[in-house]
């Protein structure tokens, strides 16, 4: 029980950040804080004055095993409840925005962002990624709390780089870090459209088998799946992104006069918005060439089997004409050959002497073979009902 308390509530990595005067930014401090032992009565102990930008590093697993620190994020950034359920931490993705006031007094923007990545490589393995983020952005001072999870490398380096480098007028505007984080979105999902790419295009130059083809249908089926998820991801991607322009949208239209850095901020999300549009135009082409290939492999295996079907067709049509050549031989000597075994009888003499004679006891052959032939053909008849009775008296 200790050691999963320990695992659980690791340190998390606290950065802050503020911009020097004829320097460029710098991360100024760097300490590990932890949430279940560690007490704070305000959120400007966790971001002090002379910070602009605080960003907390970890991974949602973490956080959401432990109520008490779930509670202290809660306290602290005002985040709401639901973003540690159990349904939003298993989403494939999310986009949300909301005012928190004091005596109609707006007093933070929290904003909150979740995009899911799948990479394949060359060998059909795969991979998730989620990129998971929280901001708390205080009006008064312009200062911006960023809660950034589940980021892997290297687009958590990037994304912290990103973050360091930002524009200074950009903190102005509560939106101001989700350019930094769809730009990690977008680099990360262009690998794993052309991974999806380079699966399809080696099916596609594979060469022709000889003999009946082989189609690896269990790999056609992976890959299948590995395009549908990565569809799924850009779907979901483009769906945020334009959830966000609308709520971006929003905040904008609540300012009595919009100012140029949130209009750049919002040219810079839409062309994020058009490129990953674009990834997702190449992934349902990726997966309609892909669906192509299925269906090709099914036909030439077909195909193939169709051909073997004419070729058993035709020799059957060969036996066919030989067995008839076989009966027409049969019923041609057939008469003869039974008259010669019915003249060949003792029934029957021929003498010198006497000439032509037959016995009187010839009715006997009739007695015998006609009760014959007519017991014969009974059998026959019936023999499927007959023996379909016996089977199931035995079993």
């Amino acid at each position: 029980m200790q050691e999963q308390k320990n695992r659980t509530c690791q340190g998390l990595l606290v950065l802050q950040c503020k911009q020097s005067p004829g320097r460029p930014d710098n991360w100024q401090e760097t300490r590990s804080v932890n949430f279940h032992f560690d007490r704070y009565k305000g959120i400007s102990q966790i971001i002090p004055a002379w910070s602009q930008t605080c960003v907390i590093v970890g991974y949602s697993d973490q956080i959401e095993k432990c109520s008490q620190c779930r509670n202290s994020f809660a306290e602290l950034f005002c985040m709401p409840h639901f973003w540690w359920s159990y349904f939003y931490q298993n989403s494939n993705g999310c986009i949300g925005y909301e005012k928190t006031q004091d005596s109609g007094v707006v007093t933070g923007i929290n904003t909150w962002s979740k995009f899911t990545v799948k990479q394949v490589d060359h060998d059909a393995r795969f991979r998730w990624y989620h990129m998971n983020m929280f901001t708390r952005w205080i009006p008064s001072t312009n200062q911006t709390v960023i809660l950034a999870l589940d980021l892997e490398k290297p687009w958590r380096d990037r994304f912290l780089e990103a973050v360091m480098a930002r524009n200074p007028r950009w903190l102005q505007d509560p939106f101001w870090v989700h350019p930094a984080l769809v730009e990690q979105v977008a680099r990360a999902q262009e690998p794993s459209v052309w991974g999806i790419r380079d699966h399809v295009r080696g099916l596609e130059t594979e060469p022709k088998p000889e003999g009946r083809p082989q189609p690896d249908y269990r790999r056609l089926h992976d890959i299948s799946r590995h395009a549908i998820h990565v569809n799924e991801t850009l779907d979901v991607a483009v769906q945020n992104l334009e959830d966000l322009l609308v709520q971006h949208e929003s905040y904008m239209a609540s300012l009595p006069d919009v100012n140029s850095c949130s209009e750049d901020i919002h040219l810079r999300l839409r062309s994020f918005l058009s490129f990953i549009t674009n990834l997702r135009f190449r992934s349902i082409s990726n997966e309609k060439r892909l669906q192509n290939e299925v269906q090709l492999a099914f036909n030439t295996v077909a195909q193939h089997d169709a051909s073997v079907t004419l070729e058993i067709g035709r020799a059957t049509q060969l036996d066919s004409a030989t067995m008839k050549t076989i009966a027409f031989v049969t019923l041609t000597f057939l008469p003869p050959t039974f008259i010669c075994a019915i003249f060949s009888m003792s029934f029957f003499d021929f003498g010198g002497d006497s000439g032509w004679t037959m016995s009187s006891q010839f009715w006997i052959y009739w007695v015998f073979a006609i009760p014959t032939t007519i017991f014969t053909t009974l059998v026959w008849t019936y023999w499927p009902d007959i023996r379909r009775k016996v089977i199931s008296k035995v079993f």
